[in-house]
């Protein structure tokens, strides 16, 4: 039993078993895993991989995390709102990386379509 923390003597039993329990708690949290608990809900817990773990080991930008996030827990959570605001972050990432990029011209958009503005008035 610890009697020392800090370089100083633990006062109370309460101090003492408050820094035993924090001890064992940062062990148990060690063998379990970050990504392995959740906290405040269980909308993760069911996944195979949780969002956080995906978005943190391929360092996804914001807007990309939180759109997955949305994406991942709108049954479980949020539903219809969770979805706007998944395409909420995905405006926001195509603002982000293609807003400043001039539309295509007419030709350009039948030429990427692969047919000829006058085979679309055909149509």
């Amino acid at each position: 039993m610890p009697t020392k923390k800090n370089n100083r003597p633990l006062d109370t039993m309460d101090e003492i078993a408050y820094h035993e329990l924090a001890d064992k708690y940062r062990r148990l949290e060690g063998k379990i895993g970050v990504y392995k608990k959740q906290i405040g809900g269980v909308h993760y817990s069911s996944m195979k991989i949780q969002p956080s773990e995906f978005i943190n080991k391929n360092n996804l930008p914001f807007a990309e995390g939180n759109a997955i996030k949305y994406l991942c827990r709108h049954k479980q959570k949020g539903q219809e709102q969770d979805l706007l605001k998944a395409k909420h972050y995905i405006d926001m990432a195509i603002e982000r990386d293609y807003g400043d990029m001039t539309p295509m011209t007419e030709e350009e958009e039948y030429r990427n379509a692969g047919i000829t503005k006058e085979e679309a008035r055909k149509k």
